[in-house]
């Protein structure tokens, strides 16, 4: 203990206390609120497409340096981070929320309930977001500031590093800017003009299946940035999937008709081909793999579970803000509690969320011990370790079963555990993203009574964004489907009416969970590998190729950590992100066929391949540029 104490207290700030500099401020808030609305779609449409969004805090960072210092010409590192505190959180809830809130989307179409409103979802998004940040005052300082060199917080310090290199902040903006450009681009050539197809796909009859990959930039960015063992665990889930469990299927199904397939299995194939195999029976396998996967990583984790959640309560006693250091300034706990109280008791009364009396019970209860857990796990291994996925299914699992339990059965029961879901998952996310920000604040010496108010303006404004960018979505492809497959709340959904009706093919199921207990023992991360089964294999295959791109440029550049090649993927996959709202904008409008040109010009598969190489031309090109710095330092050494 006194070696923690020994360490805060030999701990100065890149920014002093007793200096006052500009941060929080009117520059501040706009940047911050517009990359909040920014990166919250971009992460939006990733979510639902691929089931993963990614940290947007160091790009954030970059794009608030290359105005504030480049453009603007001002010098005020804390002003920079309060961009990227703001902006981050834009990311953070549209990733609790695209997780489960598409169930919402996919029961209307099935007549189970109306579709939610913007107001709906809206306010549930509030929320939660808003919980997330307020559960986070009273843990700041035991986690962040007795923690100190405990806790490294890896995004939170690598964000306080990339500000203090200031510096080189105009050149990496410009690579995020070029990257966005880019994207936006190839999407559009895919999705708008429709020139070129979306997917390459190879038959191979001999096995009964088919090999196949997207032609979207987003996807080789999301391999590039989780690296080539993440994105290699998700190709092997595909492999297994694709190669081996439907050649399997087809080979021994033959005229069989096989639960929750209705017709023979031969003839499905023939009729439909692989993907057919795939929507009927992998996927369920798929399912039950994530999901055991996710109460896998939350046993693992029960001893720092129970060791977070007595820290959580000790937490409480200290962080108020009437203290005069500025560095130790949180918003007054009196505010935080008024806070909690009322938002609680709004969920049980505003009758747009679907949350009974017992469901606001249980939020606060889950709400505040999954966000004392996600804070100090981020702090351990990192935001894009933390299993919120796995607290999400752990919470929709419990609530289910005492909202049954208590008679609130059917339609308003899943939804109500849907709601529920929603909220605890997005204070899990939020949570995580504001302990990661006050990291950086505290290495910069950053006020943290601003930056917590910033995390509750950047909840807020991606609150009533996200609920418009759902709509958008689900209007323009709808989510089930090919486009926006929506992953994640697909298997929430599947979750919650097993638990209900008990409808679900559950020998499928326990196949995948036994899948998952095998990859386990074999000592590899389940989830990642879960993911790729569950997954089409044409989503795994790109990211794969730009997991490849990514093992090569560490191979080459061991001094860094390829940040020009992880800032020009970041931006790629807001662009995309980006282009992929604006296309559902003209096509609720009407006015996307008006720019489809696949009737007069249609590449193939010769246009796809080209545009392909043309994408991993581009991130090579970059992510060798950090290794083209790293060899001039070393020969300067």
């Amino acid at each position: 203990m006194n070696e923690k104490q020994n360490t805060n207290e030999t701990f100065k700030p890149y920014v002093p206390a007793e200096k006052i500099t500009p941060e929080f401020t009117v520059t501040s808030i706009i940047m911050g609120i517009l990359l909040a609305i920014i990166f919250g779609a971009a992460n939006a449409y990733l979510g639902v497409k691929v089931g993963m969004t990614v940290s947007a805090s160091i790009p954030a960072a970059v794009i608030s340096m290359g105005v504030i210092r480049v453009i603007m010409r001002k010098d005020s590192v804390l002003e920079s981070n309060m961009v990227q505190t703001i902006g981050s959180a834009g990311e953070s809830l549209a990733a609790g929320a695209v997780f489960t809130m598409p169930c919402l989307f996919l029961w209307a179409k099935e007549g189970v309930t109306d579709a939610p409103s913007m107001v709906t979802i809206s306010l549930i998004a509030l929320c939660g977001g808003l919980l997330g940040v307020l559960f986070m005052v009273p843990l700041r300082n035991a986690l962040i500031v007795k923690e100190h060199g405990i806790l490294p917080y890896p995004e939170g310090t690598a964000c306080a590093e990339v500000l203090l290199a200031g510096e080189e902040g105009g050149a990496s903006a410009k690579t995020v800017f070029v990257g966005m450009g880019l994207s936006a681009l190839f999407k559009f050539v895919v999705d708008g003009l429709q020139v070129v197809p979306g997917v390459i796909t190879a038959p191979i009859k001999a096995l009964k299946t088919e090999l196949s990959a997207e032609v979207y930039p987003a996807l080789i960015s999301v391999g590039y940035i989780c690296g080539a063992k993440i994105s290699s665990y998700m190709f092997a889930g595909g492999i297994l999937g694709w190669f081996v469990l439907i050649p399997a299927i087809v080979i021994f199904g033959g005229e069989t008709i096989l639960y929750p397939g209705d017709v023979p299995i031969a003839e499905m194939y023939a009729t439909a081909g692989a993907a057919a195999i795939w929507s009927k029976y992998i996927r369920y396998i798929g399912a039950g793999m994530v999901a055991a996967g996710g109460i896998i990583s939350l046993v693992k984790s029960m001893p720092l579970i129970v060791k977070t959640f007595v820290e959580a309560i000790k937490g409480l006693k200290g962080g108020n803000g009437s203290t005069t250091k500025r560095t130790e300034q949180d918003i007054d706990m009196r505010l935080v509690g008024a806070g909690v109280a009322l938002i609680v008791v709004l969920i049980w009364l505003l009758p747009q969320i679907p949350v009974s009396f017992v469901g606001a019970v249980l939020i606060v209860l889950f709400g505040f011990f999954f966000g004392a857990v996600s804070s100090r796990m981020v702090g351990l291994v990192g935001s894009s370790n933390n299993p919120v996925s796995g607290m999400a299914i752990a919470t929709l699992i419990f609530s289910t079963l005492c909202l049954k339990a208590t008679g609130d059965v059917g339609a308003h029961g899943m939804v109500g555990a849907i709601a529920i879901g929603s909220i605890i998952c997005i204070i899990a996310a939020m949570a995580g993203d504001t302990s990661q920000d006050l990291k950086t604040g505290f290495i910069l010496g950053a006020t943290p009574k601003k930056q917590q108010i910033g995390e509750l303006i950047g909840a807020v404004i991606s609150a009533f964004t996200i609920g418009g960018v759902l709509r958008l979505l689900d209007s323009a492809g709808g989510f089930g489907t090919k486009e926006f497959a929506a992953p994640q709340a697909t298997l929430m959904k599947m979750i919650v009416e097993g638990v209900m009706d008990g409808n679900l093919p559950w020998a499928l199921v326990f196949i995948g969970i036994f899948a998952a207990v095998v990859v386990e023992i074999l000592g590899i991360p389940v989830l990642p590998v879960a993911i790729g089964l569950y997954l089409p294999l044409e989503l795994s295959s790109t990211i794969m190729i730009g997991g490849i791109i990514r093992h090569f440029a560490d191979r080459k550049n061991k001094e860094s950590e390829a940040g020009q090649g992880v800032l020009f993927c970041s931006g790629m996959i807001a662009g995309e992100g980006l282009v992929g709202i604006l296309l559902a904008i003209l096509a609720v409008v009407n006015v996307a066929d008006k720019v489809n040109l696949s009737g007069v010009l249609n590449t193939g598969t010769v246009g796809a391949i080209v545009l392909m190489a043309l994408m991993i031309f581009f991130v090579v090109k970059f992510a060798n540029s950090d290794a083209g710095k790293a060899s001039k330092k070393a020969a300067k050494k």
